[in-house]
């Protein structure tokens, strides 16, 4: 184990850690339950709102110019403030900060729902990103601490990740649902749900000990800034470009403020992230690949979504729906690889969930204007789904895995931090590769129409405007899912290179031999 790791007698003894607890066995379902709400509220309010987009336009005046910020000022609050939430609940009390995150969270999505002006709106969606920010890397640190490691833990880190990557789909099925009945109850919907996960969390869940030390107010700000930046430069790459002078300032900023971050984390007492908790070699490798296979992943979401309305036709509501099979195969995996892990070593386990997802993702690189859903796209669906649902169980676990107690939720929001950088990083690196290639499909189409001869009709000249659209749109877009296939097979070389925990070792949370770094 390198230096910077918890030695064995740092590291959480499950036993003893189980054994004061005053909750009972039994009470660990419920324990989930509220967990795990908690988790898929707040993942799915990255995806729910954007069926809903048009609507609040219209009805709250926002200038299309202005309704991006809906999306990217809930992104960068939740991403800036991830690190900032786990250290506050390893300091003051993890279940203290889940609940008041919720709690936030709960209060902001009323207000988004009343909102009346975009102004109104704006604040609302911010807040909801810091309250999620809170509650998020807690949820996960709660599981670490509230389960005891092997058969328990593992089963429920299959469901939490199964929550954790079906989010997104379950988010555009709601978002659809909910849109017909009014764009208001995309918010309103977590009001009965965030009630309740915060009235159970004070009677289910046990409070952790407060931790040791003082919080980092430099680290908090360099790191709060910088991932800031960083996410609203990668935000304004992907409406824009890379050389744009806004995306390349707040992209180098971003930078500037994250290498500053790591320099004052080496250099003080009680640092907000820890280097012993990515330097570690299991952990580093846990946390890079979730990065890469968010960005692949969440970058489909946005052109299958464009691709299933735009091309096939289908209503929001139908587009919701059609993801539904994501959201199984997720939730199905990830079962199948929580009984997995008990018995096969985590690399093996995402290894091949990295060849599912990337076939899958492959899969996508052969739709055309003419392509079905039932035939061209179900069944790559299920076989990306899968795949991912296999990937991220092993990868929960072994990016908390020997975490010395008092780390536990700041090690939990670098996962979180890892796959909302991630996504954003992706959705701006494909979405310039698709646009690039979609004009370029755009000039070479375009040139090859017939010139002169009798003018076309109005129907005539529309028809054949759609169909360029149309193959340029899935040009771009097959390009794009090719890169994001190879992403993540990337992704699945450096699990079996570099993730060389044992399953034996996750079976009693990492008191094992110290070989691991």
């Amino acid at each position: 184990m390198s230096s910077s790791s918890p030695s064995v007698d740092e590291v959480i003894d499950p036993s003893e850690e189980f054994s004061s607890h005053d909750a009972p066995p039994k009470r660990l379902g419920l324990a989930l339950f509220v967990i795990c709400a908690a988790q898929l509220m707040i993942v799915l309010d990255g995806t729910i709102v954007n069926i809903a987009l048009p609507h609040i336009e219209e009805d709250l005046g926002f200038s299309q110019a202005n309704l991006q910020w809906v999306i990217t000022i809930y992104t960068l609050a939740f991403g800036g403030f991830l690190l900032l939430g786990g250290r506050l609940g390893d300091l003051y009390g993890r279940r203290r900060m889940f609940v008041w995150g919720v709690a936030l969270f709960t209060l902001a999505s009323l207000g988004a729902g009343i909102a009346q002006t975009e102004g109104q709106m704006l604040v609302a969606r911010a807040v909801q990103g810091l309250g999620g920010a809170l509650a998020a890397p807690n949820a996960l640190a709660l599981i670490t601490t509230t389960f005891p490691a092997g058969k328990e833990r593992n089963k429920a880190m299959g469901v939490f990740a199964a929550m954790s990557g079906a989010g997104a789909a379950i988010g555009l099925i709601l978002g659809g649902v909910l849109t017909e009945i009014d764009w208001r109850w995309n918010f309103f919907i977590n009001l009965p749900i965030g009630i309740l996960v915060a009235f159970l969390a004070q009677r289910i869940l046990t409070e952790s000990e407060d931790g040791r030390g003082s919080l980092d107010i430099p680290g908090a700000i360099t790191s709060i800034a910088g991932l800031s930046s960083l996410v609203y430069g990668l935000t304004h790459a992907a409406s824009t470009s890379w050389s744009d002078p806004t995306t390349v300032t707040y992209l180098a900023v971003g930078a500037v403020l994250l290498i500053a971050f790591v320099i004052i984390e080496t250099r003080v007492a009680h640092p907000l992230l820890p280097m012993r908790i990515p330097g570690d070699r299991t952990r580093g490798t846990s946390y890079f690949v979730m990065l890469i296979v968010g960005a692949g992943m969440f970058a489909m979401f946005y052109f299958l979504g464009i691709y299933i309305q735009t091309i096939l036709g289908y209503s929001a509501l139908t587009t919701g729906l059609a993801f539904l099979p994501f959201s199984v195969g997720i939730v199905v995996a990830a079962q199948v690889a929580s009984r997995l892990i008990a018995r096969v070593d985590p690399r093996w386990i995402s290894g091949a969930g990295a060849g599912f997802a990337t076939l899958g993702m492959w899969g996508f690189t052969h739709l055309t204007p003419q392509s079905t859903y039932a035939t061209d796209l179900l069944p790559w669906i299920i076989i990306l789904a899968f795949g991912l649902g296999l990937i991220f169980v092993p990868l929960t676990l072994t990016a908390v895995h020997g975490v010395a107690h008092e780390d536990s939720s700041v090690a939990s929001a670098v996962l979180n931090t890892m796959q909302q950088v991630g996504g954003t990083l992706g959705l701006a690196t494909l979405s310039t590769i698709f646009v690039n290639n979609l004009n370029d499909k755009v000039a070479e189409l375009t040139a090859k129409m017939p010139q002169g001869g009798t003018a076309p009709t109005q129907d005539q000249l529309a028809a054949a405007q759609k169909m360029i659209a149309d193959e340029a749109f899935t040009y771009g877009a097959s390009k794009a899912y090719l890169v994001a296939a190879i992403m993540i097979a990337v992704g699945g070389i450096i699990t079996l290179v570099f993730l060389n925990v044992k399953h034996e070792e996750l079976a009693h949370d990492g008191a094992a031999p110290a070989h691991m770094g």
